[in-house]
């Protein structure tokens, strides 16, 4: 395949996004006002909780089975290595560039994960159908290209649901947090002996050291050192656990992409469940049918959001000038090239088979742009929408060029 071949297979993907994008942005305008702020909130919600699992479980039941898992077992510890090593660097971007708090989250996300979704569904089966193709004959190459894209699609799925949408939560409480925090202190009698008891079973003013106050009002409080060791060691304990609860809790852990991830690889792995689902012949196909239908929305729907969430960010002052150009590097410098220092490392070891179409997977794996889905956790969270948008424009606008020459890179190195 010739370098313009792969330039336009590359770029078709790519292209479609952005398109849709610009769609977005024109329905979102004041004078049409089709794609407007509360009905982006709405269309959210209906993403992230219907068209995402569906997709998810959908393509990863047809497409998964109990062979092909443990045939391709190193491919989840490749896809979490890009999530840590992308965090790694997001951390030092974040180091470097000092941005405000509530955007370290969706800077720390958008250099974690990758697209592992569309795009690869789209590529791979692209590539492989091209003339002068590396990976052998069309439809043996389009079998195991879907198969290899719908395990990546559904691994970084997990990964993002269950990381990063953590991530850009923790960070977006945080600010909240902060601003309770400022209140509360607001509200505390500055002399020192005797506050405001807000909790706690205390007349309205007493000295400290005779109050019955939960652990929880003596941190918010910032209570003396003399009456935080009278706090019983048990309860500190407990509160520490509560604490912990309420930052990573398996409610949120367990988004609905995750649920549908994990209801797609049952389906796919068991035989029992599989017979009754997956199949011509299967008497409860039309389920799985109804979910990829559902499922083929997801995709549209975002790149509108995404669209109408970039009005916002065009009419904003552009401050993310080193931020982008940051994420830029780490996403199509940095991470590519450890990628190819890692799949080149485990295959001389033999963790990772000789398929030339499989190693080519684990590469671009490394290559991608930002998850579009991250546009999804930053409307949900309200924490930096409009600078996702631009974010997401500029590094989708590069993508075509990036996606082309790595692209072409990784077929020489793997044929």
């Amino acid at each position: 395949m010739g370098l313009l071949d792969l330039f336009f297979v590359a770029s078709i993907p790519v292209l479609k996004v952005l398109l849709l994008t610009a769609l977005g942005l024109c329905l979102a305008l004041d004078r049409i006002d089709v794609l407007g702020e509360n009905a982006r909130k709405q269309l959210n919600t209906v993403v992230f909780f219907v068209f995402n699992p569906a997709i998810v479980s959908s393509n990863l039941a047809k497409t998964v089975t109990l062979e092909s898992v443990v045939s391709l077992w190193f491919m989840p510890f490749n896809v979490l290595s890009t999530f840590l090593i992308g965090s790694a660097l997001g951390w030092i971007l974040v180091k470097i560039t000092r941005p405000p708090r509530h955007l370290k989250g969706l800077v720390l996300g958008c250099c974690a994960a990758g697209n592992m979704g569309n795009l690869p569904l789209i590529i791979i089966p692209a590539v492989c159908k091209e003339k002068g193709s590396p990976f052998g004959a069309p439809d043996v190459c389009h079998k195991y290209g879907m198969e290899y894209a719908s395990l990546s699609m559904a691994i970084g799925a997990i990964y993002l649901w269950s990381y990063v949408y953590n991530i850009v939560r923790i960070f977006s409480r945080s600010v909240n947090e902060k601003d309770n925090t400022a209140e509360f202190t607001s509200k505390m009698n500055p002399g020192g002996g005797t506050a405001e008891i807000l909790h706690g079973s205390c007349s309205e003013e007493l000295p400290l050291k005779n109050c019955s106050i939960s652990v929880d009002y003596a941190n918010k409080c910032m209570l003396p050192s003399e009456a935080k060791m009278k706090v019983p060691i048990l309860y500190a304990i407990k509160n520490s656990l509560r604490m912990f609860a309420r930052k990573i809790n398996l409610r949120a852990l367990f988004a609905p992409s995750t649920t549908g991830a994990m209801i797609g690889f049952i389906i796919g792995i068991v035989p029992q469940i599989r017979k009754f689902i997956i199949g011509g012949t299967a008497p409860l196909r039309v389920i799985l049918d109804s979910a990829s239908f559902l499922g083929e929305a997801a995709i549209p729907t975002l790149s509108l959001i995404l669209g109408g969430n970039l009005l916002k960010g065009l009419k904003g002052s552009g401050v993310l000038q080193w931020l982008i150009i940051g994420i830029i590097a780490v996403r199509y410098i940095f991470l590519p090239l450890l990628g190819i220092v890692i799949v080149k490392s485990a295959l001389r070891f033999g963790l990772v088979h000789s398929d030339p179409l499989y190693q080519f997977v684990l590469l671009l794996q490394y290559a991608l742009p930002p998850a579009m889905n991250i546009g999804t956790i930053t409307q949900l969270f309200g924490a930096g929408k409009s600078e996702c948008s631009v974010i997401m424009l500029w590094t989708y606008g590069l993508a075509s060029i990036s996606l082309t020459l790595w692209s072409a890179f990784f077929m020489w190195l793997v044929a």
